[in-house]
């Protein structure tokens, strides 16, 4: 049976990274040293044009609790028929994992740089960050939820217009044994071009 998260080198923690489930965290959660870390690896990705298109937004403590209650305002607004059970679960989103992290892709158009590279960009800074974390021994799930993709609560986030959320990092420590998933076979997904 493989290790999952094997630290012994980096190349045991490509081929055995596992998600932690932020459903399944409890404290604690990663030191400010850590956070420092993991974010000083985060930020060494691809950036065609140096043009650092993100940047993070930060929940601990009583502000995953506050966004929590933001978060269930615009639910109402926008399911008024959903029950309370719904309602309280979506309060309590932020609240699975001690901190929680968001990326921001802050792409935009550019005379030379494609958006869609900067936006890769922000997607490799969100794995980034999955590998930091599982090397350091911290648990991390990288989400996006409805949080992501609505405009109402993009501006609860302080999202200018042209932002997007490229991903939600939840960070703690898992409360049970990861269990990993089937992988696809690599040599099933390769194909070798050949001139016509």
């Amino acid at each position: 049976m493989t290790q999952l998260n094997d630290t012994t080198s980096i190349l045991s923690l490509l081929k055995t990274r596992k998600s932690a489930s932020a459903k399944a965290m409890t404290s604690p959660g990663p030191t400010p040293e850590q956070l420092a870390e993991i974010l000083a690896c985060a930020v060494r990705v691809p950036d065609h044009g140096k043009l650092t298109p993100w940047r993070f937004i930060l929940w601990e403590g009583d502000a995953r609790a506050e966004f929590g209650d933001a978060m269930k305002a615009r639910w109402m607004e926008l399911h008024p028929d959903h029950g309370e059970g719904t309602l309280e679960f979506v309060k309590a989103l932020f609240l699975r994992a001690p901190t929680v992290l968001a990326v921001i892709s802050t792409a935009a158009e550019h005379p030379k740089i494609p958006v869609w590279e900067q936006q890769m960009s922000a997607g490799a800074v969100c794995m980034n960050i999955l590998f930091a974390a599982t090397a350091l021994g911290i648990g991390c799930q990288w989400n996006s939820d409805w949080v992501a993709y609505d405009a109402g609560i993009g501006s609860v986030m302080g999202l200018k217009p042209h932002e997007m959320v490229a991903g939600v990092l939840y960070f703690g420590t898992p409360v049970g044994p990861l269990e990993d998933r089937p992988r696809p076979d690599p040599a099933s997904l390769l194909t070798r071009w050949v001139k016509a």
